[in-house]
């Protein structure tokens, strides 16, 4: 059988690499027809695997790596020379074998996303790479907000292209046809929103996607939209703020119910409730963040992911790595034909 490579940084992530070996692990039991390329310190992942009872083998192979990128390292200077890190170790992977479909990594975004766009470059036509987390919302169909952080200062050319390259992963991903499409402002009038915003409004109705106009970010787990458009300050805001807002409002309620003996007796007749709200809006089970308009597969895991996080973005890489994502993302680029201010 002819394997589906995927190449993982085994030291990424404050959880490396016992929840990485993990999610490892369930993802060779589900996905029979991939193998996994594991990068890092090779006696510590062997102890790990070995107490999972994951062997090396034909599907299972560790690259010895000896080095680490932290968070406290300049992206640009870490990729460079920290040649022996887990990170450069897989990208290095990623790059020279043609039959790697895909990289995951829960290690510093910045050098993730510098690794990606120096070690394998962007697709030719793309303006910038757009980072593209998933995120639940009320519907239980999620969205997609691109971009969270990579690229803070923007032009319409580069929401433009943020949103084709969504809008194809949407579709691949998700099986949407023809995603709702909307622009991140402060209010959903057509003429709200900052200069940005106002100059690309009027060619998100030219480029041939389902442009539903502005959203406000209260609305961004409506579940009324599938793909969000913004720049990487006000994505990054939008999605920090959702994510503290829901950790917070979990931790009031917590707290609440343990501190008074009648919220502990309503909690046993609402526990399948809290069950189910907490299940509804984790972000673990639809993986990482797809570094989308390079040449090969990237994706980037929260920094405090577990098992089930790396277990669901190898499954996603394998997916989209199934669909010609990275044609289907050029394809839809360079087919635009109107004249888009810088």
């Amino acid at each position: 059988m002819e394997y589906k490579k995927i190449v993982i940084d085994g030291f990424g992530g404050d959880n490396a690499p016992v929840e990485v070996v993990k999610g490892i692990k369930k993802a060779l039991e589900e996905i029979k027809d991939i193998k996994i390329i594991v990068t890092g310190k090779k006696e510590e992942i062997e102890l790990v695997a070995k107490e999972v009872k994951l062997e090396t083998g034909e599907r299972f192979e560790i690259v010895d790596a000896r080095d680490v990128i932290t968070n406290d390292d300049v992206p640009t200077v870490a990729i460079k020379q920290k040649t022996d890190s887990s990170l450069v170790k897989a990208f290095d992977i990623l790059k020279t074998d043609e039959n790697v479909i895909g990289l995951v990594s829960a290690g510093s975004t910045g050098a993730v996303l510098t690794g990606g766009f120096l070690k394998i470059g962007r697709i030719k036509g793309v303006s910038r790479p757009v980072l593209a987390p998933i995120i639940p919302t009320v519907s239980g169909t999620p969205v997609i907000l691109t971009d969270s952080g990579a690229n803070m200062d923007c032009k319409p050319i580069n929401l433009i292209h943020f949103a084709l390259m969504a809008s194809k992963y949407a579709e691949v991903m998700f099986g949407i046809k023809n995603p709702r499409i909307a622009l991140l402002s402060v209010g959903t009038e057509d003429h709200k929103g900052n200069e940005l915003v106002k100059k690309t409004f009027p060619y998100m109705k030219q480029i041939g996607v389902n442009f539903v106009g502005n959203m406000e970010a209260r609305d961004l787990l409506s579940g009324d939209f599938d793909v969000v458009v913004a720049d990487g300050f006000a994505g990054n805001v939008a999605l920090k703020s959702c994510e503290g807002t829901l950790k917070t409002l979990l931790g009031i309620l917590k707290s609440d119910i343990k501190s008074h003996t009648s919220s502990k007796i309503g909690y046993l007749f609402m526990k399948g409730t809290f069950k189910r709200l907490r299940a509804k809006f984790d972000y673990d089970k639809y993986g990482g963040s797809p570094f989308l308009g390079i040449n090969k597969l990237v994706i980037k895991c929260h920094g405090s992911s577990k098992a089930e996080s790396f277990y669901q973005s190898i499954k996603q890489a394998y997916t989209l790595g199934q669909s010609d994502i990275i044609q289907s993302v050029s394809e839809a680029v360079n087919k635009v034909d109107i004249k888009i201010e810088e």
